[in-house]
């Protein structure tokens, strides 16, 4: 399921980020490459008020950051998008808690995700997500001492060494 977010949107309820960051798009951008990565899902975030010259598409990943030109709205493109996709909009959600947006959404058979939710959710997956990888655990003094026998001799010691 690909999910179509109003980015600047979701930015204030996401924690640790702010409209006020320089970089709150980029931040937002990162961290939603990480929940696609642990969804294994797709995302297009819609940002307006893109500064002249900064305005189009940017993939990042399984991140498609659509940055709107001054004068049309994210909202506008989401609505845009949702109509583009014609009957494919049943297999979208789209995250916004613009009331506008989420009618338009819901008109489109697209689901519909409030931006707190979303972030509700954000959290509780990186809370669950581990901390390390279990491949990059500690290893015991047995293993320790087998790979060592292995890089002095060539085989693990048996049971009987």
């Amino acid at each position: 399921m690909t999910f179509i977010i109003d980015g600047h949107n979701l930015i204030p309820r996401m924690p640790g980020m702010d409209l006020s960051d320089v970089d709150d798009e980029e931040k937002l951008i990162r961290s939603l490459q990480d929940y696609c990565r642990l969804r294994r899902t797709s995302v297009e975030v819609y940002f307006d008020q893109a500064p002249a010259g900064f305005a189009g598409e940017r993939r990042v990943g399984q991140v498609r950051a659509h940055f709107v030109r001054t004068g049309r709205t994210a909202d506008e493109m989401i609505m845009s998008r949702l109509n583009q996709l014609g009957k494919r909009a049943k297999n979208v959600r789209v995250v916004s808690s613009d009331r506008q947006v989420q009618a338009a959404a819901r008109a489109a058979h697209a689901g519909v995700i409030s931006s707190e939710e979303f972030a509700v959710e954000w959290e509780k997956l990186i809370q669950s997500e581990p901390e390390s990888d279990p491949r990059n655990r500690m290893l015991s003094e047995s293993e320790i001492k087998a790979w060592e026998w292995i890089f002095r001799r060539g085989h693990p010691p048996s049971e009987e060494d």
